[in-house]
Formats: C-alpha cells, sequence, structure tokens
C-alpha cells in the first residue's frame, strides 16, 4: 500500500470531518437564531433545517468514499 494513498486517504477523510462539523453547526445555528425570533415558523424551520443537514452531509460522505478508493486502490 502506497504511503502517498494513506496520506491522501487521511487527509480527505480529515477534511469531509471538518468541513462537515462546520456546515452543520452554521446550518443548526441559523435555525435556532430563527426560531427565536420568529417562534411561529419552529416547524417549517425544522423541516428546513433537516433538508440542510441532509445536504450539508453529502459531502462528507463522498470525501469518505474517496478515502476509501484511495486506500483500495493504493
Amino acid at each position: 500500500m502506497s504511503a502517498l494513498a494513506l496520506i491522501g486517504a487521511g487527509l480527505a477523510a480529515a477534511g469531509a470531518a471538518i468541513g462537515g462539523a462546520i456546515g452543520n453547526s452554521l446550518v443548526i445555528s441559523k435555525m435556532l437564531e430563527g426560531m427565536a425570533r420568529q417562534p411561529e415558523l419552529s416547524n417549517q424551520l425544522r423541516s428546513n433545517m433537516f433538508i440542510g443537514v441532509g445536504l450539508v452531509e453529502a459531502t462528507p460522505i463522498l470525501a469518505i468514499v474517496v478515502s476509501f478508493l484511495l486506500i483500495a486502490k493504493g
């Protein structure tokens, strides 16, 4: 197994974890901010938050797949 493939896989996994954490925290904080400003829209904001979190999580999942491919190829 190539050392460069392992380094690339580690960087892809680390970037995915950091990016997903930052994206999720921004989406959730803005939803809570909107809930505090307009409590009557809390159900709509919550459903939109779940859609946003799902979209944010798509990128880290793809990065993990790329890191697994790097490991398998290396």
